[in-house]
């Protein structure tokens, strides 16, 4: 399904996608590898947008969850980084099966 060489050309690009998405969407647009890793960024982002604007207007348990949920966002991003190196298309836990791009 994936190609190896494209794998080996674009671990630096699909590592970058868990820090800044964007970057293989502008870089690496034909890498196959490489988006699939840019979707889980780019999720892995949207969902740290969603959980900080919504948690904090929940008085005490939103307060309690925060810093729960953000250290579970950045063990989930440090798990695509570790897959994204390791050359393997691993979808992230809760959040892998969604895809956002094509």
């Amino acid at each position: 399904m994936y190609d190896s060489t494209d794998i080996q050309s674009n671990k630096g690009m699909a590592i970058i996608a868990y820090i800044l998405f964007f970057v293989p969407l502008i870089a690496a647009k034909d890498s196959k590898f490489a988006m699939y890793h840019a979707n889980q960024g780019l999720t892995l982002f949207l969902c740290c947008i969603i959980l900080n604007v919504v948690l904090p207007i929940i008085p005490f348990i939103g307060w309690i969850l925060l810093p729960l949920v953000n250290l579970a966002l950045v063990i989930l991003a440090v798990l695509g980084i570790v897959a994204a190196a390791q050359g393997q298309v691993k979808p992230l836990p809760v959040i892998g099966t969604y895809t956002l791009l094509k």
